[in-house]
């Protein structure tokens, strides 16, 4: 415990030595900000630290000559949106005024200046800048300028919460950039499969509404929509199962000689009475039956712009599924099998999956597929 005190009796001088030399050298290289910050937590430990209390006043001058500067010059700019640059200066100069105030010893020297006043007022220009560009946007009334519009009108709110109608005029520009898509019934040609291609739709709608792949585009099941008069879709979504085959059944028959090298107890005695092992070879045959049912199918999309019904995307999309059944039988020895051989002769003759199922396992590269596609085509909305 001795030992540990002399320790810090000998390094705590110096840390706090190193602090202060630290703050003297970032404001010598004029780092004026920084070195405000170093001598407040100076100050804070050390409320009589010399050094500190004789440069603090110089450095919260500079730093306060530096932000203003740059925020006249922001002023002074023709950016439309200097007032955004005006008020991230003020708040530089904000976080300094809060670093000082935590420290009564730095407050005996330096009077900070509050600029909450001016970020207020400067955060209230920058969102009317930002307000009269949304209102501008929207008299366009097109789906682009009001995507462009409802950006404008977040911005204006999150620099100046509860500017204006802007709550309401960004909800109303989310409405009006909205791109409604309507993914239509699968045509499968075989209804037969109808309900299990129904499954795959309602699977990809949901996906897609979870998702959420982008704030202005949103999907709609058809069967739920058809009818609705107010419903304006702007985009139908067009699929249908092409040139699929489901449960095409294969057999091959196969049969393979197995041998092993075995040791079994001999039949003559040696010279002490006693029977040895001996090697011997046992073989067997293997009759194996492989069973292969093989689906496959193309789903042909196309997205269409209903206004004028222009392709916007189209495409073809294999998938495939293969399920697969072997068993067998053997003549001969047993002792011949290995384990695997042994495996396949506990194997059984089973019936493939219903067709329904088989058709479902094919459409599930088919279904990843899509909805990637899908994500990437919708990211530039």
């Amino acid at each position: 415990m001795l030992k540990y005190l002399r320790y810090l009796s000998v390094c705590l001088p110096a840390v706090i030595l190193f602090a202060c030399k630290s703050g003297e050298k970032l404001y010598n290289q004029g780092r004026y900000s920084a070195a405000v910050e170093a001598f407040v937590k100076k100050l804070q430990r050390r409320p009589q630290d010399e050094t500190s209390l004789r440069l603090l006043p110089a450095a919260y001058e500079a730093a306060k000559d530096f932000y203003e500067g740059r925020a006249k010059q922001a002023l002074a700019s023709t950016n439309p949106l200097k007032w955004e640059d005006v008020k991230n200066e003020y708040r530089s100069m904000q976080a300094l005024y809060n670093v000082i105030r935590s420290s009564p010893a730095a407050n005996s020297v330096v009077k900070p200046k509050d600029y909450s006043a001016a970020i207020a007022a400067s955060g209230e220009n920058a969102a009317e800048v930002r307000y009269d560009r949304g209102i501008q946007l929207l008299e366009e009334r097109n789906k682009a300028a009001a995507r462009q519009a409802y950006d404008e009108f977040d911005a204006a709110l999150r620099l100046s919460p509860n500017f204006r109608d802007a709550a309401s005029l960004k909800e109303q520009a989310y409405q009006l950039g909205l791109v409604h898509v309507v993914v239509s019934e699968i045509d499968v040609r075989s209804s037969y499969f109808q309900f299990s291609a129904d499954q795959f739709r309602d699977a990809l709608v949901r996906n897609l509404e979870d998702r959420r792949i982008n704030t202005f585009v949103r999907f709609y099941d058809e069967r739920r929509v058809r009818g609705e008069k107010d419903f304006h879709p702007d985009q139908y979504m067009e699929m249908r199962f092409m040139d699929f085959m489901v449960g095409q059944t294969y057999v091959d028959r196969s049969q393979r000689e197995v041998s092993k090298v075995i040791q079994v107890k001999g039949n003559k005695p040696d010279s002490t009475g006693k029977y040895p092992m001996v090697d011997i070879t046992v073989k067997a045959t293997i009759f194996v039956t492989r069973k292969t049912v093989e689906s496959s199918g193309l789903l042909d999309y196309r997205i269409i712009d209903v206004n004028n019904d222009r392709i916007l995307r189209q495409d073809r999309l294999p998938g495939s599924f293969t399920w697969q059944n072997q068993f067998g039988t053997f003549r001969g020895d047993e002792r011949a099998l290995s384990d695997a051989d042994k495996g396949l002769i506990r194997g059984r003759d089973i019936p493939p999956p219903p067709p329904q199922d088989l058709f479902l396992e094919l459409t599930r590269p088919i279904y990843d597929r899509l909805a990637r596609d899908l994500q990437s085509f919708y990211s530039q909305y």
